[in-house]
């Protein structure tokens, strides 16, 4: 199984010496000079993680983790920074930040953030895996059967949710099957279990 590091930074002496300190860890490193090019990926390896750099034009790091997220992807992130303050520590794990770190890192403190967020990812390969799969069905819905994916969940029936958006019983029925479909499930109780697995059911 490769284990992958994906190095997103801006400075090729800093991609240079991370690079050639975790290749000899048996890591696959995959090194980027900007988020754009990084976030143009069509798809990431399973297990990986992330080394960003918090500070570059354009995009962030935050815009990375940000963009992964909205994607369905769970890749644990480590932060890197020139310039650390308690303010964006407090930032960055609340993007969801595996570590944060600032520069010029230990090499021993590095190795052993890095192999941390790599057992995570292994742990968590599968189910990480199958939120990328439920979030691209998801993203296929149109707005209209998005919402009604919703008013499925929160357990009304095709009578109420067709007073709900202003249409036809039979009409909210048809965008029902369509939804079940595009989600690639057999009943709402799976449907529901989808919703929870995408966090949806946390913004009821």
């Amino acid at each position: 199984m490769d284990r992958t590091i994906y190095i997103v930074d801006d400075d090729p002496a800093v991609i240079n010496a991370l690079q050639n300190l975790l290749s000899s860890e048996g890591y696959l490193i995959s090194t980027f000079t900007s988020p754009a090019e990084f976030l143009h990926q069509p798809h990431y390896r399973t297990p990986s993680c992330l080394i960003v750099d918090m500070n570059m034009p354009g995009l962030d790091g935050f815009d990375v983790s940000h963009d992964l997220t909205a994607r369905g992807y769970t890749i644990p992130t480590i932060f890197l920074t020139g310039f650390g303050t308690i303010p964006l520590t407090v930032r960055a794990m609340k993007a969801g930040a595996f570590e944060f770190l600032t520069k010029p890192v230990m090499p021993d403190d590095l190795i052993q953030v890095v192999s941390a967020a790599m057992a995570l990812a292994e742990k968590s390969a599968a189910l990480a895996q199958e939120r990328v799969i439920l979030t691209g069905r998801y993203h296929s819905l149109t707005p209209r059967e998005m919402e009604l994916m919703l008013l499925v969940i929160r357990g009304l029936l095709n009578k109420q949710i067709a007073a709900e958006m202003g249409i036809s019983e039979i009409t909210a029925k048809v965008h029902k099957r369509r939804v079940m479909e595009k989600m690639a499930v057999r009943s709402v109780s799976e449907l529901v279990r989808a919703a929870e697995k995408l966090h949806l059911l946390q913004d009821e």
